[in-house]
């Protein structure tokens, strides 16, 4: 143990600090936070390059990224998920499937990465930069490149953020009722927040379904995070000489978490100290991806990759808006 403190303090200290630091920045400017986390990181990548840092910043990126997302299976609630009854389900859940198809189909079309076609898809259709950091841990190790997370991570907040502001008048514009605009606004914004800023702009009753919606959407993470894993499972075996055929550790405590919080056995404040628990781990582990990072590299894969995640964000909400007018 006191090795392992030795060895690694000074990075994981240095994180811990940055991810402060971001954290006080989102809430001064009202920004995002996993994106101030990235950018603070990429500014000070420079700390990379010390070897008395790299030990404790790999540590933050991997274990402390597996960990955090562990914990994200208290977010799940199944009951409000059922309430919403059939049809909507089928709609997003069709959707995320096909965009993520589409994400590897244009990302080999553009002569880009597969893996980056399954992680931006992925991050577009469930639930932004969450999922983008559960898919990325499953993903080959020599085919996933952090700049390509990189570049996704501030990509999906960007376009999110637009989402945000101009998918309330789209669902004014084609004149959608309270219940379809919260199946499109909860199904096709990235992130939570944005998602009940967006709903709860239209009306009350927009932003209760578009919230049960991206809860539908970010349940969905496992299943889809397991699917990746084994359909990548060959691919990793041939590149790291070997890799178990059991599904990842941490990939069952979010399913261990999310059933026993749903059986109702976790006390609801301790529900939401493990929120902040996750929610602290995740921006120390978006600072560390940021400082592993060049910002030289991140600019270096030019414009193809941002192409490809606005398609699959205009995609996925084309996608939902058509389920609502001819199957909905």
């Amino acid at each position: 143990m006191l090795a392992f403190v030795k060895s690694h303090y000074a990075g994981i200290f240095v994180c811990a600090i940055i991810a402060i630091a971001a954290n006080a920045l989102a809430h001064r400017y009202q920004a995002p936070v996993m994106l101030f986390a990235l950018l603070l990181g990429l500014a000070l990548h420079f700390l990379y390059d010390s070897k008395r840092h790299q030990v404790g910043i790999d540590f933050c990126s991997k274990a402390v990224l597996r960990f955090a997302v562990a914990l994200l299976g208290v977010r799940i609630a199944f009951a409000d998920i059922v309430s919403l009854g059939v049809m909507p389900p089928l709609i997003v859940v069709g959707s995320m499937l096909v965009t993520i198809f589409f994400g590897v189909f244009l990302a080999r079309l553009l002569g880009l990465p597969k893996v980056f076609g399954v992680l931006s898809g992925g991050a577009v259709a469930v639930c932004g930069v969450s999922a983008a950091a559960a898919i990325s841990t499953v993903l080959p190790k020599k085919a996933h490149q952090e700049k390509f997370f990189a570049l996704t991570v501030i990509s999906i907040t960007a376009l999110g953020t637009l989402a945000m502001l101009t998918y309330p008048l789209v669902t004014d514009f084609l004149g959608l009722s309270d219940e379809q605009a919260g199946v499109f606004i909860g199904g096709a914004i990235h992130d939570v927040a944005q998602v009940v800023g967006a709903g709860y702009s239209v009306s009350t009753e927009a932003g209760d379904i578009a919230t049960y919606i991206k809860l539908l959407r970010v349940a969905l993470l496992l299943p889809i995070v397991v699917m990746i894993f084994f359909a990548f499972k060959e691919k990793s075996s041939r590149l790291s000489g070997g890799v178990t055929s059991f599904i990842p550790g941490f990939l069952i405590a979010f399913f261990i978490l999310a059933l026993v919080n749903n059986l109702g056995f976790i006390p609801a404040p301790l529900v939401e100290m493990i929120k902040s628990i996750s929610g602290g781990a995740l921006v120390v582990s978006m600072v560390a991806i940021g400082v592993k990072t060049s910002l030289k590299q991140v600019v270096s894969v030019g414009w193809k990759p941002v192409f490809l995640m606005t398609m699959e964000t205009v995609f996925f909400a084309l996608l939902i808006l058509a389920g609502i007018f001819f199957i909905g």
